[in-house]
């Protein structure tokens, strides 16, 4: 009789062999079937063009800003997604609402962190190349921990996979605490890496932002590392501490609006994204409360920013929209929050929505200075008045800058354009509005004056308004009511998770529950607990 074990091995045997044919069978298939005419290796720089256009594009300028702005009071919603998100229903809390962006977010992380393992490994290393990808690694990963909390992070958007799938399925979420020190490695890395060049192949002109100039990239880390710093101040075990942290960053950062991080590649075919949305849906107005901040100080943008309704043109003007004078103008009609009737073209809207080519920041002059600012004030330093007069300086040039896209909008000025009424605010004005209406209110509270500023500056195409909306949240940690917004609906503290995961992964499903979490549990560094 023979032993069980011999029998295995014949058995065993027998299969290897089977097991071998088949190998060799798939293995000239395999060899059969290769595409020997397209690349399985992507240089980098190719990598993060794509990356730089999506971060721009789609993940700042996109759905995150738009339904944002509404939620701060920006801009009001008044017509389909947009008037549901202004009363608060279904949009905020529904798992349709951000699932696009959710998907891009994701993949632009993904792609970063291919870019990274790809620069390592070309050649000696191209460090600046991987250091522009670690910045845009930082900037997506604060998106996606911004917006949604606890996440999938550690686990979702690998470069590798296994057998042609994503190592984990159904991801498990992160804490948001452990995502921002993810962040915070990523801004430290790059800082590390930038300054030691490329050893092969330049970024380039594949670099939308700074053709590859190494120094700008450090600067734009370093304000990074100023921003979310201040993120997290209500978590902060010792804000002094901190606050000097985010002067200290600022001051190695940009020292000229010419160096802010700007997508500006803008053109008639290439548009700017809150323009390619209002164009084509008309689903947002000018909002009262924001029109309130700028009446209260007599802010000199009041005869800027605004323009009429397409709906209140005149046939002599030959228009599209024509610029509202101030608050005197017989057509001025700001939008009420929450309350406003949800009709297409009756409000002035802000004349940003027309600028076609205005770029896109990843981050701004103006708001490094308000960084600084704002530490200044809270440490109750001398130079926080100087520092803000310079913020509000730079913000002006700047909405100045999104005005003039709006007057030389291609696709506007071919159907008659906006119809410019007033003169450009200079800096000499600007100056003279801060000593005159801003310097007696920040005497009167530095640091609500500072936060005031700040978001009026945000306003605008060009992708800041994410931004604000995490001022906001951070404030309310803080108990400090120092943006007074006017919706009587609930406010949405975070963003719901997309239904693609909802559905899929049953980790995201569960955190999910119906959505009206966005309204009871603001993320961890807002003071919830996820």
């Amino acid at each position: 009789m023979k032993s069980i074990l011999n029998i295995s091995k014949g058995i065993l045997s027998v299969a290897l062999v089977s097991v071998a044919f088949a190998s060799c069978s798939e293995d000239v298939m395999d060899r059969i079937n290769e595409d020997k005419d397209h690349t399985t290796a992507v240089p980098a720089k190719f990598i993060l063009a794509d990356v730089i256009t999506s971060t721009a594009f789609s993940n700042i300028g996109g759905d995150f800003n738009t339904y944002f702005s509404t939620y701060v009071e920006h801009m009001v919603g008044v017509d389909n997604q947009l008037a549901n998100a202004e009363t608060r229903n279904g949009e905020p809390a529904a798992s349709s609402t951000f699932n696009n962006v959710w998907g891009n977010v994701y993949s632009t992380l993904k792609n970063a962190r291919i870019a990274i393992d790809i620069s390592s490994d070309e050649l000696a290393a191209n460090y600046t190349t991987k250091g522009i990808a670690e910045v845009l690694a930082a900037i997506n990963s604060g998106l996606i921990a911004d917006a949604f909390g606890d996440t999938p992070f550690s686990q979702a958007a690998l470069p590798e996979l296994v057998n042609g799938q994503p190592q984990f399925l159904t991801p498990e979420l992160d804490k948001q605490e452990k995502i921002y020190a993810s962040i915070m490695e990523y801004l430290d890395a790059a800082i590390a890496d930038l300054p030691q060049g490329d050893k092969s192949s330049s970024i380039g002109s594949y670099d939308f932002i700074y053709k590859g100039d190494k120094d700008a990239w450090l600067k734009l880390a370093y304000g990074l590392k100023a921003r979310y710093t201040m993120h997290l101040l209500a978590r902060s075990a010792d804000k002094e501490a901190d606050l000097r942290k985010v002067i200290e960053y600022v001051n190695k950062s940009f020292t000229s609006i010419d160096q802010q991080a700007a997508f500006a590649i803008y053109d008639a075919t290439n548009i700017n994204p809150l323009f390619d949305f209002q164009w084509s849906r008309d689903g947002l107005a000018a909002s009262k409360s924001y029109a309130d901040k700028l009446i209260e100080r007599n802010d000199p943008r009041l005869r800027r920013i605004f323009s009429v309704g397409q709906g209140y043109v005149t046939k002599e003007e030959k228009a599209v929209s024509v610029q509202i004078t101030g608050v005197n103008d017989p057509r001025f009609l700001m939008a009420s929050n929450g309350t406003a009737e949800p009709v297409k073209y009756k409000y002035n809207t802000p004349i940003f929505v027309y600028s076609q080519t205005c770029p896109t920041m990843l981050m701004s002059y103006h708001e490094l200075l308000f960084l600084k600012a704002e530490a200044e004030a809270r440490l109750g330093e001398a130079d926080a008045v100087n520092t803000l007069k310079s913020a509000v300086v730079a913000a002006i040039a700047n909405a100045e800058i999104g005005v003039a896209a709006a007057f030389n909008a291609p696709t506007v000025k071919d159907y008659g354009g906006v119809k410019e009424t007033t003169k450009a605010i200079t800096p000499t004005e600007a100056a003279t509005y801060f000593d005159t209406s801003v310097k007696p209110l920040f005497d009167a509270n530095p640091v609500k004056e500072v936060m005031v500023q700040k978001y009026i500056a945000f306003l605008g195409a060009f992708g800041e308004t994410t931004e604000c909306y995490n001022d906001v949240r951070r404030l309310k940690a803080m108990n400090e009511d120092y943006i007074t917004l006017l919706n009587p609906y609930k406010f949405p503290l975070r963003a719901p998770y997309g239904a693609d995961d909802v559905s899929a992964n049953p980790n995201v499903e569960n955190a999910f529950g119906n959505g009206q979490y966005v309204y009871t549990d603001p993320v961890w560094w807002a003071g919830g607990t996820h």
